[in-house]
């Protein structure tokens, strides 16, 4: 055997050497399983309104999804980051403009129908508790969550603390009958939490509002003026996550467009109902901090001018002794009483009297 064939045996030798090494290696380490990014709260499979067992990949969970009949699955985000929202809208068929719609926060309540993806938007509201209204007092917490449906999928964007959906989903599961509607049922069952937690932070607002108005109307008035204006921006701020979404609710409501199955209807008429109550609440609310800050501020400046008041007849009985003094300070060879042995006493009584006079005279009309 010659020297290159004893080379060509022995390389084949180290090559088949070290494929048994590399298989040993790699049946000892299996490859890394795919998992669910940091910001996917919970992804699941619905089947005739029920859950299927386990957590999958939204993609594994998708294509199950698709493959079966009258199933769709439910993935819940919070706060996801660019790259993740990218790779959901890769596999769930999202166009570029959804995508970054759902990407940016502070969104306006609204629903939008992107091809066969419709985008409903709703303003969360949380209610911050408080010993005492101050002037950085946080009285309402907001943010957005944005539900996507598609025909197999419901997808939900939460952004901000408020308004966690854990228990919309606990809570829904345990409705099979209606989660068999389908991805809508998902849409109704967020909506119906939002209005709920509408009407809970309006309880909340209510007797904080209650409060003030104590403070206002009472005999020491210790109402702080930017304690009411700081209650009223964060009125206003709830106002404007709630009023705007009747809007939309009726354009879900609308015979003529691509809403709910005819099935939820009536569910969502009673959402409309309950969001109707909330808007009228707040609407309320608001009227009654407009009122208060005026009557603060009519107080304030009757408080002003009684201030004024005191401060001019005080003037006034100061002025009548300056004047007094000052006409006989200037000491003339001929003055009335200047060799009177009781002059100066006299001044002095005159003084007085004047003083007593003009306090009596401003005491029994009020400015002092």
């Amino acid at each position: 055997m010659d020297q290159q064939s004893v080379r060509d045996r022995a390389g084949r030798g180290v090559r088949a050497l070290t494929r048994r090494l590399l298989g040993r290696v790699e049946g000892a380490v299996p490859a890394p399983r795919r998992s669910n990014p940091d910001a996917v709260v919970d992804c699941a499979v619905y089947v005739n309104g029920r859950r299927e067992p386990g957590r999958p990949h939204y993609a594994d969970a998708y294509a199950h999804a698709r493959r079966g009949r009258d199933a769709f699955v439910w993935l819940g985000l919070h706060d996801p980051g660019p790259a993740v929202l990218a790779a959901v809208g890769r596999t769930f068929g999202l166009d570029e403009l959804t995508v970054e719609q759902a990407l940016a926060d502070g969104h306006r309540p609204t629903v939008q129908r992107h091809g066969p993806v419709t985008l409903l938007v709703l303003r969360t509201a949380g209610y911050v508790e408080h010993d005492e209204l101050t002037d950085t007092s946080e009285v309402i917490d907001t943010g957005d969550v944005m539900v996507l449906l598609g025909d197999r999928f419901a997808i939900t964007v939460r952004h901000g603390a408020a308004g966690a959906l854990r228990s919309v989903r606990a809570d829904i599961e345990r409705r099979p009958a209606l989660l068999a509607a389908g991805p809508w049922a998902v849409a109704y069952a967020v909506c119906a939490r939002m209005v709920d937690s509408y009407l809970e932070v309006a309880g909340h607002v209510e007797r904080d509002l209650e409060r003030v108005e104590e403070s206002v109307f009472a005999r020491d008035r210790s109402a702080d003026i930017q304690h009411i204006y700081q209650l009223k921006r964060e009125v206003v701020e709830f106002k404007r996550a709630v009023l705007p979404l009747q809007a939309p609710m009726r354009t879900l409501l609308d015979p003529g467009s691509d809403g709910p199955p005819r099935a939820l209807h009536r569910w969502f008429v009673d959402v409309d109902g309950r969001l109707s109550r909330a808007v009228d609440r707040v609407a309320a609310y608001d009227d009654l901090l407009t009122s208060i800050v005026q009557s603060r501020l009519a107080q304030l400046a009757v408080e002003q001018n009684n201030d004024m008041r005191k401060i001019a007849a005080w003037a006034a009985i100061a002025a009548t002794q300056t004047g007094i003094a000052g006409v006989y300070g200037m000491n003339f060879s001929h003055m009335p009483e200047l060799a009177w042995r009781y002059g100066y006493a006299g001044a002095l009584t005159l003084m007085a009297v004047a003083a007593l006079a003009l306090y009596r005279l401003f005491r029994r009309s009020g400015w002092l």
